[in-house]
């Protein structure tokens, strides 16, 4: 079963995902490539241009990759 996802980049990227309330997954990277799921972290409650916050622990932008899964057509 292979999920369809969207990495969120940009801040309309996250402040879609913060309107529509949804799970954000957290993952981390290495060597700049995609490694391991990080986090099933949840919704998103606060970015700054550096970090992202999400369940009340705060991600460095830089290091992990932001994703959002989208649903079956």
């Amino acid at each position: 079963m292979n999920a369809t996802y969207k990495v969120l980049v940009s801040d309309a990227d996250l402040f879609t995902a913060a309107l529509a309330e949804a799970n954000i997954y957290v993952v981390q990277m290495l060597d700049g490539k995609p490694h391991v799921i990080a986090d099933y972290a949840g919704p998103l409650q606060k970015w700054t241009p550096d970090y992202i916050m999400l369940a009340g622990m705060a991600y460095k932008r830089t290091e992990y990759e932001f994703r959002v899964r989208l649903p079956k057509k």
